[in-house]
């Protein structure tokens, strides 16, 4: 055998071994591809894709502490017993809070599809923590179902950038809505919503929900421009038959100063619930103001990015008066710290009228609070 023939053989040899292993070879499956969360910035920033489906979600809240003082409001001081005599003395109110906001949203054939909510998680004075949810709600389109808060009190605008805004409160909020939002173009636009009403204190002896399957009526209109808007909402209380209504104008006068006043008028004949714990009665949950009038004006006014003064002042016809006024200055993106001084005017605190003031035994009041919230 020569050099040649025994090259030859080797080589097939080796073939053969080859192509037997190459039968045996084990197959290694590719990897996955990730699949990394999308941002979706149809409705803002903040959204991402839920993996998997076309649906956008946003989560967001904020962690707050509230140390508040006096005697005004229901965010003020409080009276507590001395724990060696006994005595009732002033201290500390406070309250930790955490929330929780979920926003969701995803194109279809019959509009934007929504939701909404928001939960409260409370801590206050040591106590046991407590909660809330104060939002819930479906949106398609216009149609807007679920736990809202009324647009008798936000679509036409709360009462100012103040802390204590409700203290001459100018409506109870928490409701389950059936609403249906339009807009009408050129600025205007419009709603209009039936609703449940809540027992807003927590007390059962309050009836502030339906008493039958007619619902109460809500229905607004506002055009909003460049300037600013003008808005008007009226409502109809089904248990009551009673209507109450409130108009606002909002102006910006320039790009820091923005000023707004806000009048109520509602009709009073049938509420005559004392279970209100007010003795006169005469307040229902869309004219919880005492008389039938009342009136919240003021502004902000930003001294620079970073802080701004806030103002409201208010009045009705129960003779009662508020002045609120707070200094909010953001130390970083995100985290906020405001210091608020309120005072009371209260026209009949003898029979202890509005049954906001925390202690209904005092004609002038002061009171004030700190808040710290990191919002994210």
């Amino acid at each position: 055998m020569n050099i040649k023939s025994l090259l030859l053989g080797s080589a097939a040899a080796l073939i053969a071994v080859s192509g037997a292993r190459a039968a045996d070879a084990v197959t290694i499956a590719e990897p996955e591809p990730a699949e990394y969360v999308k941002i979706c910035d149809v409705y803002g920033a903040g959204y991402f894709y839920i993996p998997g489906t076309e649906t956008c979600l946003r989560i967001g809240g904020y962690v707050r502490y509230d140390a508040g003082v006096g005697d005004v409001g229901s965010f003020d001081g409080r009276t507590a017993t001395d724990h060696e005599d006994g005595d009732a003395q002033d201290s500390w109110k406070k309250n930790a809070r955490f929330n929780l906001k979920t926003w969701t949203g995803q194109e279809t054939e019959l509009g934007t599809l929504k939701t909404y909510t928001e939960t409260k998680f409370n801590f206050p004075n040591g106590g046991a923590t407590s909660v809330s949810l104060s939002f819930a709600w479906i949106q398609l389109g216009g149609l807007r179902v679920g736990k809202d808060e009324t647009p008798y009190d936000q679509f036409i605008g709360y009462a100012g950038n103040v802390i204590q805004d409700t203290i001459i409160p100018y409506g109870m909020k928490d409701t389950n809505v059936v609403s249906y939002y339009f807009d009408a173009g050129s600025g205007f636009s419009g709603v209009i919503s039936l609703e449940e009403g809540s027992d807003t204190t927590g007390s059962t002896a309050i009836h502030g929900t339906i008493d039958s399957y007619v619902p109460n009526v809500v229905g607004g209109l506002k055009y909003k421009g460049d300037w600013g808007a003008i808005t008007g909402v009226v409502a109809y209380d089904s248990s009551y038959e009673e209507v109450a209504g409130k108009v606002r104008l909002d102006v910006n006068v320039t790009k820091e100063l923005s000023l707004f006043i806000m009048g109520g008028y509602g009709t009073d004949d049938n509420l005559s619930d004392a279970s209100w714990a007010i003795p006169a009665g005469g307040r229902g949950f869309y004219k919880p103001w005492g008389g039938n009038w009342a009136v919240w004006g003021g502004g902000t006014y930003k001294f620079t990015d970073k802080a701004a003064f806030n103002l409201q002042v208010s009045a009705d016809d129960a003779k009662n008066a508020v002045v609120a006024a707070n200094v909010a200055y953001t130390i970083v993106p995100g985290f906020t710290i405001t210091t608020e001084v309120d005072y009371v005017h209260d026209g009949k605190f003898s029979d202890a009228d509005d049954f906001n003031f925390a202690k209904a035994d005092k004609k002038n009041s002061w009171g004030g609070i700190v808040r710290f919230q990191r919002s994210f």
